[in-house]
């Protein structure tokens, strides 16, 4: 009877050691995950303050350009008082560009926004393949004359890009760089006879683009620009 009691109370025992041991075993757990937790929480802290501290830069940064380029513009605007000067917000920019382009001459932005304001503009005149572009520095030269567009390699060698934009760089290039403004207006005037008689490549042809077809007067990049060297 008595070692039955001791094996009893051993058992009692063991019981309550492997209590205990769980007991410990979920308290280290639960510190562990605890611990855990607060890593976490401390990482995505840092990492919120990271952004934040970024975004704040940006937006510092942002202001510092706006104010620079109001600066400059308010600093030069008296020596041209027969040019209406006006700020625009990007959106409201790109918004008035659609609703009525006609009340722009110039548009001063930076690049990214620029980008983005002549690709919108390129679609008021029918294509991207229409629009030149010109890169004139502080105007002293030489300036870098371009159509907007890329090169589209998906088309390259199909006798398909628009070259108007090309052929009318060009033309700017004559103005601007070589002071020919009889030359740059003979090449403007040539490709606008082109269109005026009625030839499109694919691009500007819209839901025209059967009958242009059917008429003869659908011209692919060698065509279009043998045309206007025609009508030079």
């Amino acid at each position: 009877e008595e070692k039955m009691i001791k094996i009893q109370k051993e058992q009692k025992i063991q019981e309550i050691q492997e209590i205990k041991r769980k007991q410990e075993e979920q308290k280290i757990k639960e510190e562990r995950d605890k611990l855990k937790k607060q890593l976490e929480e401390q990482k995505r802290k840092e990492e919120n303050e990271k952004l934040q501290k970024q975004l704040e830069e940006q937006r510092k940064k942002q202001e510092q350009e706006k104010a620079l380029w109001r600066k400059v513009a308010e600093s030069v605007k008296n020596d041209y008082p027969d040019v209406t000067l006006s700020y625009l917000y990007v959106d409201n920019a790109s918004m008035q560009l659609v609703r009525n382009p006609r009340q722009f001459d110039v548009i001063a932005t930076s690049n990214m926004f620029g980008d983005i304001l002549s690709d919108e503009a390129s679609q008021i005149t029918g294509s991207i393949g229409m629009l030149a572009s010109a890169s004139l520095g502080d105007g002293t030269g030489p300036g870098l004359y371009e159509p907007i567009h890329g090169s589209a390699p998906d088309i390259a060698g199909k006798d398909l890009a628009n070259p108007l934009a090309t052929i009318l760089s060009a033309a700017m290039l004559l103005r601007f760089d070589f002071g020919l403004e009889q030359e740059a207006k003979a090449i403007e005037a040539a490709v606008d006879k082109v269109l005026e008689d009625g030839w499109r490549t694919g691009d500007i042809a819209g839901d025209k683009l059967e009958e242009i077809k059917a008429s003869g007067k659908l011209a692919g990049t060698k065509k279009m620009g043998q045309l206007v060297v025609e009508a030079l």
